[in-house]
């Protein structure tokens, strides 16, 4: 079923929101100054997404795309 008619299942995207809400929770307690403005995440603007996370906790993104890579 595709209920907001986004070409996505709705069991599939409500599973993938479940993990990205369990990964804010992990990414927070990892770098405890982020906030969830800060993980709010656009289409298109993943280079500005993370040059955010990266001036929030001074990693570089490099270390900070690993980190969700190898969390996620």
């Amino acid at each position: 079923m595709d209920i907001n008619d986004n070409k996505i299942n709705d069991q599939t995207e409500l599973r993938t929101r479940g993990n990205w809400n369990q990964l804010k929770g992990e990414a927070k307690q990892k770098w405890g100054n982020l906030t969830d403005d800060d993980l709010d995440y656009a289409e298109g603007k993943q280079d500005e997404w993370f040059g955010r996370l990266q001036e929030k906790t001074g990693d570089t993104i490099d270390d900070i795309k690993a980190w969700f890579n190898r969390t996620f």
